[in-house]
């Protein structure tokens, strides 16, 4: 019996298989094919032949395909995919969780700690990420563990034992182990004929998945017009910054295509210099974050078509992305600075936050010197000496005390209702920075800023009333995130 059908799921047997027929690459990442007479599992879009219709399961998770005693086909790599669109959607506790396993949350604090940070006991959790994805905490944190060593094994320079630790394997034993049962291939096997690595560096370049159409020049641009000197950096096709991570800090440098094509997995390259290999996984999940690499452009651009506002600008710009962060600290805080000043001034205070309280990163490169201010350090400052208003001077402390004694979590975790109710109950938060912050710090799909500057000319240049801005986005659910930033994109073309 498959895990399938001992745990059964949301996934009709008819209309997978019509996608596996078809080979629709829009499914990739959503739920995957088990074949009984081979063995093996695949994305929907695996060029192979088709099984026939009794020989297959579908399985909502790699994970799932993994614990029925399936291994990952070599031909298609389906645990290579963007992960389910629907984890930022939904959000349920169960895509709350797969985001804070693909973290390494499993790997540094157990089940608990995961369990702790979802809201739920870990055996209740264990219970729901079973009924949902077909496999609990500890099987889906391995199922990551072991994409994340292949790419390692086939992309990169490290030794066997730096992608063993890099991956967040506790031994190398246990790396070897994984990988033979998952992808029967010794990791000898799966790097070929490119074995005598040389000892690693530290620095790490990946190719990170995402989903067509995708376009990564409007994205580079919006962190480009934010960035903070000292902590980013950004040139002609690039942009990079610093991070705070787990195990000590690093640094990102990032290169996004321009891909129109619908339907593909296109790959954004993304060179990690860390303290500590271990924070690997760690490091890429958050910039996966930052990229909006999971979104479903597809189903974004057929929400909006008839749109008489939205559609033109969807079709202008198709793949256009919302732009997460790699810190939802961080993005508070910027959130804050940015109340009724302009991107610029935003950008001048934050700079001198970073300057005089950013604590310097141990290899410095080039222009990045410093991490951001942590929560714990700005709330431990006077109001009285912040480069701004008093008003949002205290605004921001009691934000960052709430933030470091953990009474407030924006790492996907927790309940997004829960988190825009916590916010909106510290004095000086706004509707306009609690949801600035689900914008970008949750990867919620479906807020929209109403009264944000940028959206009311947005909305006169296009001919339509500013005043009626939250009534034109009722229309523009689930995906009100996506139609803030094409709007936002006009002025954008303007300049």
């Amino acid at each position: 019996m498959t895990t399938s059908e001992r745990h059964p799921t949301r996934l009709d047997r008819e209309s997978c298989y019509r996608a596996v027929k078809s080979r629709d690459r829009r499914f990739d990442g959503v739920f995957y094919t088990a074949v009984s007479t081979t063995g093996i599992y695949c994305r929907p879009s695996c060029p192979a032949r088709t099984p026939a219709f009794h020989h297959v399961t579908f399985h909502p998770s790699a994970a799932s395909a993994q614990a029925a005693g399936y291994r990952a086909c070599k031909r298609c790599l389906p645990d290579a995919t963007p992960g389910s669109p629907d984890w930022d959607v939904a959000a349920t506790a169960a895509g709350r969780a797969m985001r804070l396993i693909a973290d390494g949350v499993v790997d540094r604090e157990g089940v608990d700690g995961l369990a702790r940070r979802v809201g739920y006991t870990s055996r209740h959790l264990t219970r729901i990420l079973t009924s949902e994805l077909g496999a609990g905490p500890l099987a889906l944190a391995r199922a990551r563990r072991a994409q994340t060593a292949r790419v390692l094994i086939e992309t990169t320079e490290l030794t066997y034992a730096d992608v063993a630790f890099a991956s967040g394997f506790s031994s190398v034993r246990q790396f070897n182990d994984t990988i033979r049962e998952v992808y029967a291939a010794s990791p000898t096997d799966l790097r070929g004929r490119r074995g005598g690595r040389a000892a690693t560096t530290g620095t790490v370049t990946m190719r990170l998945a995402v989903r067509t159409p995708y376009l990564g020049s409007a994205l580079l641009a919006f962190l480009a017009t934010r960035a903070v000197p000292g902590a980013e950096a950004a040139g002609e096709g690039w942009y990079a910054r610093t991070l705070a991570l787990p195990h000590g800090s690093g640094t990102v440098r990032l290169q996004l295509p321009d891909v129109d094509e619908p339907g593909q997995t296109a790959f954004a390259v993304a060179t990690f210099a860390l303290d500590d290999l271990r924070d690997t996984a760690a490091a890429t999940e958050r910039v996966r974050r930052m990229l909006d690499a999971d979104c479903d452009p597809l189903a974004v651009a057929d929400a909006f078509a008839g749109d008489p506002v939205i559609g033109p600008l969807a079709r202008a710009w198709p793949g256009l992305r919302v732009p997460g962060h790699v810190d939802g600290h961080e993005i508070a805080v910027r959130a804050v600075l940015g109340q009724q000043v302009s991107v610029a001034g935003a950008r001048t205070v934050a700079t001198r936050l970073v300057e005089q309280h950013g604590r310097p990163i141990t290899h410095p490169d080039g222009t990045l010197t410093r991490l951001f201010p942590d929560a714990e350090t700005i709330a431990g400052l006077s109001p009285e000496d912040l480069p701004m208003p008093r008003s949002r001077g205290r605004a921001l402390v009691a934000l960052c005390e709430a933030l470091a004694e953990g009474s407030l979590a924006l790492d996907r975790g927790p309940d997004r209702d829960d988190v825009r109710r916590a916010l909106l109950a510290i004095p000086g938060i706004g509707p306009w920075t609690a949801d600035y912050i689900a914008l970008r710090a949750l990867g919620h799909p479906d807020v929209f800023l109403p009264t944000d500057v940028g959206i009311r000319d947005a909305l006169l240049g296009l001919g339509q009333d500013p005043a009626a801005a939250a009534e034109l986005a009722q229309g523009w659910s689930p995906w009100r995130s996506y139609a803030q930033l094409y709007l936002w994109q006009t002025l954008v073309k303007e300049d």
